[in-house]
């Protein structure tokens, strides 16, 4: 099979297209023939080797039809999507033609949208979801803070919060960003200058949840937005890995407010977080009708890869980006 790989920890020129053996799946994995995967920040973390030694194969979510599966849960042919389960990360991942995934980070889908479509959201959209409605338990009428909300999975997060009644409040750092998230749906857009909660108490607005995709950088800033019984859910670090210094619970978290981490890369599809809580067919349906507007913003070529991933690292496509492997 052909298969993009990382050459050398580096920047997107490391990524090289191969030739690999077909990979065969053991009992409880599924084999599934790649149409098209997403492309995602974790996957430039792990080409850079931030995160350490990663298989030689990066990819985290893909799109395809079952070419296996040893159980017979799945018939070949099934139009699947994969999320996580090691991927990229302990197994090769979903940059190939091929790809094995543990069985309980695969969904058979039923939606006619096209393969670059398919991809485009399973990996934000389970995040997003698991971090609004599991860890903030976000209700209708309740305002939300999506903090780096030109993500992509900012973008996903906007979308969930609205189509579910909730008031958004987005952040972006670049005001000529601001447009685009109130087409999705914000009541406003702040621009993050490092003192979002100064912005907010300003403005006399409540802030019931905040959705932290900056992280570290702005942890004690972020906690101070909040309400006294509101929640912080950390899930990105969009402004760097560099630990929290002195942080000291006793002056720096607020009284009563919860703060939470939603790492998905570890825990989607295990047994406390079963991709079967996450409500795909539907996220799926309302993607395809136009209420979700979650396609793709680039669509690229397999063999435009380090291309793929110089736009990604450069935030030039303000929005998700997919790659058709055929």
């Amino acid at each position: 099979m052909k298969a993009i790989v990382i050459s050398a920890y580096g920047g997107p020129e490391v990524l090289h297209i191969a030739d690999l053996p077909d990979p065969v799946p053991a009992f409880g994995e599924v084999l599934i023939r790649v149409k098209a995967f997403g492309l995602n920040h974790a996957e430039a973390y792990m080409r850079a080797g931030t995160w350490g030694d990663v298989a030689a194969v990066p990819g985290i979510e893909c799109a395809g039809l079952v070419e296996a599966d040893p159980s017979g849960r799945l018939a070949p042919g099934t139009r699947v999507v994969a999320i996580l389960g090691g991927m990229g990360r302990t197994r090769n991942g979903s940059y190939a033609e091929l790809v094995t995934v543990p069985a309980t980070n695969v969904v058979a889908v039923n939606s006619s949208l096209g393969w670059a479509e398919l991809a485009a959201v399973p990996e934000v959209y389970a995040t997003a979801w698991n971090g609004l409605f599991g860890n903030l338990g976000l209700r209708p009428g309740q305002r939300v803070l999506v903090r780096g909300a030109t993500s992509s999975l900012g973008q996903a997060a906007v979308n969930l919060a609205v189509e579910h009644a909730a008031r958004v409040l987005a952040t972006t750092r670049n005001p000529a960003h601001a447009p685009l998230l109130k087409e999705l749906g914000a009541e406003d857009v702040l621009v993050d200058d490092g003192d979002l909660a100064a912005q907010v108490n300003r403005g006399n607005r409540t802030v019931d949840a905040v959705f932290d995709l900056v992280g570290n950088s702005v942890l004690r800033d972020s906690l101070a937005t909040v309400r006294a019984g509101g929640r912080v859910c950390q899930l990105g670090f969009l402004g760097g890995f560099e630990p929290v210094r002195d942080f000291n619970p006793i002056t720096d978290l607020p009284t009563g407010v919860q703060l939470s981490f939603f790492g998905s890369a570890f825990v989607l599809g295990s047994p406390d977080f079963p991709l079967a809580d996450v409500p795909l067919d539907a996220i799926y349906a309302k993607v395809e009708s136009g209420v979700l507007p979650a396609r793709p913003a680039r669509i690229f070529r397999f063999d435009e890869i380090v291309e793929a991933h110089r736009v990604m690292e450069a935030g030039e496509a303000l929005g998700k980006m997919a790659v058709i492997v055929d």
